[in-house]
């Protein structure tokens, strides 16, 4: 079977609701948890914040799943015999997750790689962070509602610097300020940016529409499904510079907002995104009150850029459980 274009890597607590069980590990520890699993494992588990993100993309590959666009894997913190109940889920809700891996409370990280996936999803914090500083693409899905309209396109937003691009931009602004930042933006203007955590993940995304449209080319009735937009505090004349990044890199996206100071809930409620990237906390955390939204702790903002440490390297954490999911 040839290779997808695009795989993601999930935790099970993106995908499903897990407060009840994780509640249970971090008050009375791993074997109340196993217990607790176990007793409930015919309760199939609620909808989390990303499930609507991964229900729908996994339809992109409806009209020919002998050669599947996408690809999701499950990677999960509880054992093989907890995981049963996650298990279980996917199989209630119809979603195509046949790869899993239970890392019996490892970091997940090590194998993103493994799978090539080009995003990673968690809600737990300690794993994203230790993810991006090792320069895995990765995203914290922040608490919210979770967003299912029920249709089946998929529309995500990503914001710009420190997500799609790198943090230099952002770097520049806050040593020098908004005047010299559009200053050095206008001399710049069709210098690309280096690519930030996401941006092979756009690649890829777009990889995939592009094959929709082949498909619709070939068979007018073929609908393709996914729809992106970015949605940044740049305006002009810092505009150029994306559209310049965006060519650069080879990649089309299909809106984009240049909105200044507004503020980006105005954008997400119009635009109604699946997904929501966005690098500086406090923004994630607004837009989660409005879409579903994830969290990318990378660079200034984030004070995680520059850290040196390896994809070989084994920080002390990896040696704890952490949470269980």
């Amino acid at each position: 079977m040839p290779a997808p274009h695009l795989t993601i890597a999930v935790a099970s607590s993106a995908v499903f609701d897990l407060g009840a069980a994780d509640a249970i590990f971090r008050s009375e520890g791993r074997e109340a948890y196993r217990a607790y699993q176990r007793e409930h494992e015919a309760e199939i588990l609620a909808p989390g914040i990303a499930f609507p993100f991964v229900r729908r993309l996994l339809t992109v590959n409806r009209s020919d799943t002998s050669h599947p666009l996408v690809e999701v894997v499950l990677i999960s913190r509880n054992d093989p015999d907890t995981g049963v109940r996650v298990r279980n889920a996917l199989d209630h809700h119809g979603l195509a997750i046949s790869r899993t891996v239970f890392t019996g409370g490892r970091p997940p990280w090590r194998y993103i790689d493994s799978f090539e996936a080009s995003l990673f999803l968690s809600g737990n914090r300690e794993d994203i962070t230790e993810a991006i500083a090792l320069g895995y693409p990765a995203g914290l899905v922040m608490p919210g509602l979770v967003a299912d309209d029920g249709d089946e396109e998929l529309r995500l937003g990503f914001d710009f610097d420190g997500v799609l691009a790198d943090d230099a931009g952002e770097r520049f602004f806050k040593e020098q300020g908004l005047a010299r930042f559009h200053a050095n933006e206008r001399a710049n203007a069709a210098l690309p940016l280096s690519p930030g955590p996401l941006q092979r993940l756009l690649t890829q995304v777009a990889a995939v529409q592009a094959a929709e449209r082949a498909r619709q080319a070939a068979d007018p009735t073929h609908k393709p499904l996914i729809r992106t937009a970015i949605i940044t505090a740049r305006s002009a004349p810092a505009d150029r510079r994306v559209i310049a990044s965006l060519r650069g890199w080879g990649i089309t996206v299909d809106e984009a907002f240049f909105i200044g100071d507004l503020p980006k809930n105005k954008v997400l409620s119009a635009f109604r995104p699946h997904l929501f990237f966005d690098d500086k906390p406090e923004n994630a955390r607004l837009a989660a009150e409005t879409a579903p939204s994830v969290h990318v702790p990378f660079g200034v903002t984030n004070d995680v850029k520059g850290r040196e440490v390896q994809k070989s390297g084994r920080p002390e954490s990896e040696q704890s459980p952490g949470t269980s999911h």
